[in-house]
């Protein structure tokens, strides 16, 4: 009796497989994005800068816009310049000006759903350019700034100089100043104390905030900009550290720090979610009592 069930079972599995086995997938619709780059090349200054355009199948790259850059660069012109380094949202190198926000390419993603082109240029740093463009976008029916042109301070495409930004940055002595601890051993300080520096440690100086500043972007030779300002007073703010004084004597003129006029473009703009002006404001008030 066993056998003849044996043998119904195999002569019915071909057709009870067929019914388990599953359409093949057809291969999936491209899906073109379209990314507008700022281009300009110091070797041949001939040429004007410009808007050079990519087309990238999303199904085949990855989230970010800086997976977008990246092919870019390695399959379809590797004359592309920019910088990058951890992709993780840590070093600050890919900072750029996306679609009229300074972010970091890392850590923005492409709206695959949205039908608009995607526009890059480098960070809008040092003194903005000749011509700053502003039109009618009819699609969004809202105005957007077209950072056309960029003066010598972009190197080359994606890239601009962060000379100033550093000596700035080194000009407010970014380190701890104070004596020895008298046990020989280390700087002592409380929990409450240390939670003070919540908010300005985590700064990655990629210079988003103080480059999206209007008043950086006209003083900068004399004002310190919020990235520096706010790591000023992460120091000014230090238990441990001694040189309060000297610190706030640096800043009391009329440029250095009061050219901020708080209008928050900087904390809106921090990738990593800082508050820049809120710094600014505790050191503004450090000032007033030192006064």
């Amino acid at each position: 009796m066993l056998v003849p069930t044996l043998a119904r079972a195999t002569r019915t599995a071909p057709k009870n497989l067929r019914g388990l086995a599953t359409a093949v997938q057809g291969k999936p619709a491209e899906q073109i994005k379209k990314f507008q780059i700022y281009r300009w090349n110091p070797d041949t200054p001939s040429e004007k800068p410009h808007l050079q355009t990519y087309s990238i199948d999303m199904n085949k790259c990855g989230p970010m816009v800086l997976d977008a850059i990246l092919k870019i660069k390695n399959e379809l012109d590797p004359t592309l310049t920019f910088r990058r380094s951890c992709r993780e949202g840590i070093c600050g190198s890919c900072a750029m000006n996306i679609d009229g926000v300074n972010t970091l390419a890392c850590l923005k993603r492409v709206e695959k759903n949205d039908t608009k082109d995607v526009k890059i240029y480098p960070l809008p740093h040092s003194k903005l350019a000749n011509v700053l463009s502003c039109r009618r976008n009819v699609e969004a029916d809202f105005l957007i700034l077209e950072f056309l042109r960029f003066i010598v301070y972009v190197i080359k495409d994606l890239v601009p100089d962060m000379t100033q930004f550093y000596k700035q940055y080194k000009s407010i002595k970014p380190y701890l100043q104070a004596e020895p601890p008298a046990d020989g051993r280390e700087h002592l300080q409380s929990k409450e104390d240390r939670l003070k520096l919540d908010g300005m440690y985590e700064c990655i100086l990629c210079a988003c905030c103080s480059t999206s500043c209007p008043s950086y972007w006209w003083n900068q030779d004399q004002y310190l900009g919020p990235a520096v300002l706010m790591q000023a007073y992460r120091w000014v703010a230090d238990s441990r550290d001694k040189a309060t004084g000297s610190r706030l004597e640096q800043l009391s003129n009329p440029f250095s720090l009061y050219r901020c006029h708080t209008i928050f473009n900087c904390t809106k703009t921090c990738p990593k979610g800082l508050n820049p002006a809120k710094a600014i404001a505790g050191l503004k008030m450090e000032m007033s009592k030192s006064a």
